[in-house]
């Protein structure tokens, strides 16, 4: 895909209803989204999960997880986007967490989960991506990449 226009088109194509549940990229998917139209179709809702504590409150992360792998994982993103499945009703997911700044290796690293709900099959795929640039453009970079991928995300779950 090319557009975020394409990825629309592609979710309203196959029916797909999205929910976000992000964290680095603040509500940037969601907006993106937002602001094509016709996206009131194709999108559901939105979760911007901050801190630890509103990502175990608002959408069911085990502490465990957090403490375990740390807040910017993919273990972390996988939970975010699970309950983010559970807790709407959208059949896919796209969710985030990482960091925008940071010292040294760690300085833009994004996790991203997708999760996928299509009849009573369930799924899920995560991958953790590299950014450079300013907070803002790893946040923006983040956010677009994520949405580029779906249909990608989209396949590999149906497949699986």
């Amino acid at each position: 895909m090319q557009s975020i226009e394409q990825v629309v088109n592609f979710l309203g194509k196959y029916k797909l209803r999205l929910a976000t549940a992000e964290s680095c990229t603040a509500g940037l998917i969601s907006s993106l989204v937002a602001d094509v139209p016709g996206s009131g179709k194709v999108l559901d809702c939105a979760f911007v999960t901050y801190s630890p504590q509103a990502k175990q409150r608002c959408l069911g992360v085990s502490a465990a997880t957090i403490e375990r792998f740390g807040l910017t994982s993919e273990e972390v993103a996988q939970e975010m986007a699970l309950g983010a499945l559970q807790r709407s009703d959208a059949d896919i997911v796209l969710a985030n967490t990482g960091l925008a700044e940071a010292e040294g290796e760690m300085d833009g690293v994004q996790c991203i989960a997708c999760a996928i709900r299509l009849e009573l099959h369930q799924g899920i795929v995560s991958e953790t991506v590299q950014f450079s640039g300013s907070r803002n453009q790893v946040r923006e970079d983040a956010a677009r990449y994520a949405l580029m991928q779906l249909p990608y995300y989209y396949e590999r779950l149906r497949q699986s």
